[in-house]
């Protein structure tokens, strides 16, 4: 049947409608109980359940032949698939009530040319067969009546589509302007200053020099507030030489991880699955010829690498065709080859040997994994009796004599990261923590326990120059090197207006000829070059780049040859994007106006009744 404009209207038509539709949100949407026979309707246009179960499998069926796997709703529904449908239904009613008020109909000739058209009813001579006709319809459960009048209503809606979006075009000043900007090329000359070509290298910073960059910088001396905070904890890392592992224990623990010791050889393997075998070996000849790459191939699907990437597979997961895919000894492609969803080429991108790790290979591996296993429940053990001891009163310090907890301390601001600092709960405790709160025994990621107290809070402070020096005379350092490449490149600038050549300066220059606006320059960023591409002719202009500066000399600005079939070409593309943005934009406006206007329900039982069938 019809699924509404999604079958023979244009994609982008419908990208732009469901995205206006999408979830069905803030347009004056209301609820109502099941009859199951709609799932809502707009204005006089009711949406069957019948309508919603058919295009949502639809749906379903072509992104599962797309994705190379058989989608279940769950997965539908975190794709966004059912209020996909649901917004094209919505938006093809919508579009079925404005055609039915003002009056916009097809004749019965259309609507005979429409059918007889599609080639679903044609017969084995190639033209429409009433038998196939008849017995398709049957079997998608619709009636002839039905089906006639759905490709009635599509007609009308294709007419007030075309009528809305038919005539629109790019203004040509806008086309124009924006091509010859995008195709202006320049000429120009950069010398590079760094701080090699300083005349003599920075000296070491005097202590005067220091103390006066350190007075001047406060902030970047500043210690952030930092909390005085004393903890116990206890770890499995601490304990795992303290307990005692059987050879039985390992057996076992062998025995539980075997698959990680004792894998078959393996692939990694992407399948690309086509409709029928002439499409997968026309595609497999055009590869061989090197006519695509694998990925183009994949792209032309509508689909991405990451779509079709089966991971580590052995030769057993590939079924019919393993043994081809395993005979490969190098990254290659092979097909057509079967697979449970069609025909399919197989690209192998590595190898992955088999593992025979023996018990005793592993051994030592396994006593780490047990001891660390046993450490983490004696752990588990003794939470309970260290939470009661610290709920009875004890100190930090008095629990961890009793334990054999380790007790610390810690300065731990924005800036701390090792030990203890380094676990995420422990953070997240020690941030909240304040003077009144009671320690409380908190778990740690590694299955470690730990608790806390607040000693006190020390407000952000400059730190003592003593503490810094290092870090002030490194500044220092920087600072006087950026200034004096500054002043060699402002001194390179005012020489060349006064007259002379940039190569004339003993600088390390390149010439660019022909650059265009989004060129590559190795070594600049690409926010300078478009700083360069601001630059009038005959113009000498600076550029800090990092550590580094550009004298940048403008010899030439040559706009757009309208010559250039580069220029033709981005030309043709620009009308075509913007006259498809212009129409989106006009179909956006104009169903928004169409849901204002006409009243929109939505039954959410019969939706998850439709939804609950397809489970």
């Amino acid at each position: 049947m019809s699924s509404g404009l999604r079958h023979n209207s244009s994609k982008l038509v419908w990208l732009m409608l469901a995205g206006v539709m999408l979830g069905l949100g803030g347009f004056g949407v209301s609820n109502f109980g099941s009859s199951l026979s709609t799932i809502g309707s707009v204005g006089d246009k009711d949406i069957t359940i019948n309508d919603y179960a058919l295009a949502l499998r639809s749906e379903m069926n072509a992104t599962s032949q797309q994705l190379g796997q058989n989608l279940t709703m769950e997965q539908a529904r975190a794709m966004g698939i059912p209020q996909r449908v649901q917004a094209q239904l919505f938006t093809a009613a919508a579009f079925d009530n404005e055609a039915a008020r003002i009056g916009l109909s097809v004749g019965d000739a259309e609507v005979r040319r429409r059918i007889m058209s599609l080639k679903a009813f044609h017969g084995v001579d190639g033209s429409f067969n009433r038998d196939t006709y008849k017995m398709l319809l049957q079997q998608n459960g619709l009636t002839e009546t039905r089906f006639e009048a759905d490709q009635r209503a599509e007609a009308a809606r294709t007419l007030l589509q075309s009528a809305l979006i038919g005539s629109t075009a790019a203004p040509e000043d806008f086309v124009a302007t924006t091509t010859a900007w995008a195709h202006q090329k320049r000429d120009f000359t950069v010398g590079r200053i760094a701080a090699s070509d300083l005349a003599e290298p920075v000296p070491a910073p005097k202590e005067a020099d220091i103390k006066a960059y350190y007075d001047a910088h406060p902030e970047a001396f500043t210690r952030p507030e930092t909390r005085r905070i004393t903890y116990i904890w206890l770890t499995p890392e601490m304990l795992k030489d303290k307990v005692e592992v059987d050879q039985k224990a390992l057996q076992d623990a062998y025995q539980a991880r075997l698959s990680e010791y004792v894998t078959p050889e393996a692939r990694m393997v992407e399948r690309l699955v086509y409709p029928t075998e002439a499409d997968a070996a026309a595609a497999k000849a055009r590869l061989d010829k090197g006519e695509a790459t694998f990925e183009t191939l994949v792209n032309e699907r509508g689909l991405t690498l990451a779509d079709i990437d089966l991971g580590e597979v052995t030769e057993a997961d590939l079924g019919a065709a393993g043994k081809a895919v395993f005979a490969l000894t190098e990254p290659g492609v092979v097909g057509p080859l079967p697979s449970d969803l069609g025909p399919a080429l197989y690209a192998m991108n590595g190898i992955i040997a088999a593992k025979n790790a023996s018990f005793d290979d592993a051994q030592e591996d396994l006593k780490q994994g047990v001891a660390l296993d046993r450490a983490r429940r004696k752990i588990l053990d003794e939470t309970s009796n260290i939470s009661d001891l610290l709920a009875s009163g004890a100190s930090l310090e008095e629990v961890a004599k009793e334990t054999g907890m380790e007790v610390g301390t810690v300065a731990y601001n924005s800036e701390s990261e090792d030990g203890i600092v380094g676990y995420e709960s422990f953070r997240k405790v020690a941030d909240s923590v304040t003077a009144d709160s009671f320690p409380e025994v908190a778990d740690l990621e590694d299955g470690g326990i730990f608790a806390l107290r607040l000693d006190g809070i020390d407000p952000p402070a400059v730190k003592p120059l003593d503490e810094v020096r290092d870090k002030a005379a490194e500044e220092w350092t920087k600072a006087e090197t950026h200034k004096r490449l500054q002043a060699m490149a402002e001194e390179a600038k005012a020489k060349i207006s006064a007259g002379s050549s940039l190569e004339s300066l003993g600088l390390i220059t390149t010439a660019y000829k022909g650059l265009v606006r989004d060129g590559f320059i190795e070594g600049i960023s690409p926010a300078v070059v478009q700083k360069i591409f601001g630059m009038a002719p005959g113009t000498t202009e600076v550029f800090e780049d990092g550590t580094v500066f550009n004298v940048v000399k403008m010899t030439n600005v040559m706009d757009a040859d309208p010559a250039d079939p580069e220029l033709a070409q981005s030309v043709a593309q620009l009308q075509a994007q913007a006259a498809q943005s212009l129409a989106g934009d006009m179909l956006q406006l104009f169903t928004e106006s169409l849901q204002a206007n006409a009243k929109i329900t939505v039954d959410q039982s019969a939706i998850e009744a439709v939804q609950a069938q397809i489970q």
